[in-house]
């Protein structure tokens, strides 16, 4: 997650207000977050704790293209999600069509 954001663990761990090595031992696995390091990071990538942690609230692990559709969606405005809901309808729609389209030329 911190490289597709574009940050440094430098500029993490300040605006974390957690040591470079804490970050380190969190990135590799040598070290487990505590609570309120996982919400500080949960918060600042703005997705859920269980996506922090490999899961979503079934238990599976979410994709990256579902992980960013998610904070994408997260960070609008209700006005701007029913839009985002509407488009996605769209597509929807859409892709169907052209599968049914694709059926019927068998």
């Amino acid at each position: 997650m911190i490289e597709q954001q574009g940050i440094t663990q430098k500029k993490l761990t300040l605006k974390l207000a957690i040591t470079p090595s804490a970050l380190g031992n969190y990135v590799q696995n040598t070290r487990e977050l505590d609570y309120d390091t996982l919400v500080k990071i949960a918060y600042y990538f703005q997705v859920s704790t269980d996506c922090l942690l490999g899961h979503n609230t079934s238990g599976q692990k979410l994709s990256y293209e579902k992980e960013i559709l998610l904070r994408v969606f997260r960070s609008l405005t209700d006005a701007q999600k029913e839009t985002y809901i509407e488009q996605g309808k769209i597509f929807m729609k859409q892709k169907n069509k052209i599968n049914s389209i694709s059926a019927a030329g068998r």
